[in-house]
């Protein structure tokens, strides 16, 4: 049903009872249990793959349905399948070493990986399917149970994902929740187990202060201005296909999106006319080729032009990349072409905000520590870009600052890593997922110990203290 019909009685806390029920009814999952779920899911997205593009492509106004498959679908499958093949090794108890001498009396040490129970999952409008699929990789992987929120904005697509989950889980398994903000706020006070969420900064402050009054533990996936920072020996025109290809991917409404690009003063206009032919090499049209997805909505195409006349009024150089010369002033969709924003200035609001748009500032700099010292001047990112063939210049960039994560000679392409944790760090996120750091995220690590059967270490430990005791711990007590 439309969202604006859903009921407000919706019993989200009779689900979560519910869920946390069977959990404690069956018991830790085992691998077999995991491994239908995660086929289950896998089996949804074949299945429904061409639904899948075509909401999407009706909640966006137009996205490209081959980039949805990329995105949306085929990367969802990697992380499932990887999750798949690898959870019985995951599962597997990690020994530890007994603290001296007791190890030596045959005491033992472990940590065994116990399903944390029931994990909340609000899932944004930018990639909507992946971002509730790749996460449920691992929660499904760790044994646990979902609840998902997805995003009200991306409607079509939110209520298929509530058909398709309801067709092959029971709702003790997964249960989908839709509607707009109350439900949403209603969802982060529930007293889950785990919860993972992905979306704005400031939304997420409201979801933890909300978590914080049940100590839910957090996965927050937000975003922040990614920087890109191009030395001299960095290939521009190679360089600004890869830029432009992640920039553009999604019309930029990605949270690993190069938000802004540090150039070298003297290859500003290389580095812009290579950005210039990567436009026109991959979209010679724009307004209505199926390969160039729009922006959401009005409200953020609003705000995105909002952006760009500011810019303007305050000094910068717009540079539209339209190859066709098309007009975009009367469009069924909310296109918007990949823009340039030279020489900006810390005022704009191009340089404040979050961009989530086609829409790139290019910095320019002297010396590679100025790039540096602005990075580190502002909110930890998401991501971090290096281009160049320098290696001291790229090892002085990368431990000289502190974001999520690094892709190196290209962009975003760290996320698609499965054996690589993605998360950012302070007001980009905390903690992580994918691949083995998912499993361990949703994950308890219970530590057990099983002491010695040997009485002799332990009537030492146990009063009334002698000289031998006394001598003991002193010799412990050393530099």
């Amino acid at each position: 049903m439309p969202l604006d019909q859903v009921p407000q009685t919706l019993d989200m806390a009779g689900l979560l009872a519910k869920q946390k029920a069977a959990h404690l009814r069956d018991g830790i999952a085992s691998a077999d249990v995991r491994i239908d779920r995660l086929n289950r899911a896998i089996g949804l997205l074949v299945d429904f793959q061409a639904e899948i593009e075509d909401a999407l492509a009706k909640d966006f106004g137009h996205r490209s349905k081959d980039a949805s498959r990329f995105t949306d679908v085929s990367s969802s499958i990697g992380a499932l399948k990887h999750a798949r093949q690898h959870l019985k090794a995951w599962m597997r108890p990690a020994k530890r070493k007994p603290q001296f001498p007791f190890g030596f009396q045959g005491a033992r040490a472990e940590v065994q990986y116990q399903p944390k129970g029931v994990v909340g999952i609000i899932s944004p409008w930018n990639f909507p399917v992946n971002l509730t699929f790749a996460p449920l990789a691992g929660v499904f992987a760790a044994g646990n149970r979902a609840m998902i929120k997805p995003s009200e904005f991306t409607e079509a697509t939110s209520e298929l994902m509530a058909r398709m989950f309801a067709q092959a889980f029971s709702d003790e398994e997964v249960a989908v929740v839709v509607g707009g903000p109350e439900v949403g706020a209603a969802f982060t006070a529930l007293a889950f187990d785990h919860m993972v969420f992905t979306g704005a900064t400031s939304i997420a402050h409201h979801v933890m202060r909300a978590a914080a009054d049940n100590l839910v533990p957090l996965t927050l996936e937000l975003g922040g201005k990614s920087p890109v920072i191009l030395g001299r020996s960095a290939d521009m025109g190679k360089a600004a296909e890869r830029i432009m290809n992640g920039k553009i991917l999604n019309a930029g409404q990605i949270c690993l999106a190069p938000d802004y690009a540090f150039v070298p003063k003297e290859k500003t206009a290389e580095f812009v006319g290579g950005a210039q032919a990567a436009v026109s090499k991959m979209f010679p049209t724009l307004k209505d080729n199926d390969d160039y997805t729009s922006v959401v909505n009005q409200r953020h195409y609003d705000r995105l032009q909002s952006y760009l006349t500011d810019a303007r009024e305050k000094g910068a150089e717009i540079v539209e990349i339209n190859p066709a010369d098309e007009n975009f002033t009367q469009q069924p969709h909310h296109k918007i072409p990949p823009t340039l924003v030279l020489n900006p200035t810390e005022d704009m609001a191009v340089m404040q905000e979050e961009i989530f748009g086609p829409i790139l500032p290019i910095m320019e700099y002297s010396e590679t520590r100025e790039a540096i010292a602005y990075v580190n001047e502002h909110d930890r990112p998401l991501g971090l870009y290096y281009f160049g063939e320098d290696a001291a210049e790229k090892e002085t960039v990368l431990n000289n600052t502190t974001s999520g994560g690094v892709t190196v000679n290209d962009v975003v392409m760290h996320v698609a890593q499965e054996d690589l944790p993605f998360g950012g760090v302070g007001p980009s996120g905390m903690g992580s997922y994918h691949g083995k750091d998912g499993f361990y995220e949703f994950s308890h690590k219970k530590a057990i110990y099983t002491q010695t059967g040997s009485e002799m270490i332990l009537k030492m430990l146990r009063p009334p203290y002698g000289e031998k005791f006394r001598k003991q711990i002193q010799g412990m007590i050393k530099r």
